[in-house]
């Protein structure tokens, strides 16, 4: 994956001259351009904004909270006053579900009177990019000793299994948003660090970082002014592929009981409480955050597939 990122790279960078031919609303018109080239994006794209969609007007398409319970309906199947029915406790799956579209893409409350902390996996993925590329790209402009000793510190959390290595980090932090944050932060940083350091590697040996350091221009500035933004293509499609890593971690995390802490209506955690009921016939509990979970991820996937094969089709 790392490989076919570079490889776009020259087609999504813009060098100083390009910048002084071409201005800011002609890369937007470009840029979405692209995106509308590919039917694999516009269909993932249509997903991922169905559940924003849904996850920022929660309180308008549904009468009912994430909270909110109905002692007289339990494990009830879809109806005319629950469309996709209600869990164990009566609360509406519907409601749930676009509440948890909250939980994980944005921060907005779960109703009036209760604030749990929501875009868990894109601060994750963010806060992950931020460090990431600041190792990267200090180890690729700089190599030498620096580069091998954060190169090797970073080999060796990859060599640990993903899972297995976000329960080391929730069982020992505990669970909670934050926690949820840190696990999906120093699980991503290793690689997003490899693939900028790859592309810093090939972007300084350019002519214009060559022009910036004749000019005396700092290293600091060479490296977030000049190199940065010239990867951001790879680094952009990569971010959108760990976004639906994250939450798939995120459903994993929630069905093992380390993930959001209750009441928060997570998807992992309603499939875990919804599968007890399955073989009593009330399958809606677990089934409709499993088709969530999927869709967003599946979604996510398509998105950035397609601006990658898109991209590479133009190079």
């Amino acid at each position: 994956m790392e490989q076919r990122l570079m490889r776009i790279n020259e087609d999504l960078e813009t060098d100083g001259t390009d910048a002084d031919r071409t201005g800011r609303p002609r890369k937007i018109l470009d840029a979405f351009s692209v995106l509308f080239s590919s039917r694999i994006a516009m269909v993932g794209l249509a997903i991922v904004l169905f559940w924003v969609f849904v996850a920022v007007f929660a309180p308008v398409l549904s009468q009912y909270t994430a909270l909110e319970q109905d002692w007289k309906a339990p494990n009830q199947g879809p109806s005319r006053s629950h469309i996709l029915g209600t869990d164990e406790l009566g609360r509406d799956l519907w409601a749930r579900l676009i509440y948890g579209a909250r939980v994980v893409l944005v921060i907005l409350p779960l109703s009036e009177h209760t604030w749990i902390p929501g875009g868990t996996a894109l601060w994750g993925v963010f806060v992950a990019l931020v460090v990431g590329a600041s190792l990267g790209l200090l180890g690729g402009y700089y190599g030498g000793w620096l580069d091998e000793i954060v190169m090797r510190l970073l080999d060796a959390m990859m060599a640990i299994p993903i899972i297995l290595l976000f329960l080391l980090i929730m069982a020992a932090l505990g669970a909670s948003a934050v926690n949820v944050v840190i696990a999906i932060t120093i699980v991503g940083v290793p690689g997003i660090a490899r693939l900028v350091r790859s592309l810093t590697l090939d972007i300084r040996t350019r002519e214009y970082v060559r022009a910036a350091e004749t000019r005396g221009e700092s290293p600091w500035y060479i490296m977030f002014v000049e190199i940065l933004p010239n990867a951001r293509g790879p680094i952009i499609v990569d971010a959108m592929l760990r976004v639906g890593y994250a939450i798939f971690a995120m459903g994993t995390l929630g069905f093992l009981g380390l993930g959001m802490p209750p009441p928060s209506p997570d998807w992992g955690s309603m499939v875990a409480k919804g599968r007890e009921f399955i073989l009593q016939g009330s399958p809606w509990a677990a089934l409709w955050p499993c088709v969530a979970i999927a869709s967003l991820v599946v979604g996510l996937n398509l998105l950035a597939d397609g601006l990658l094969e898109e991209s590479m089709r133009y190079q």
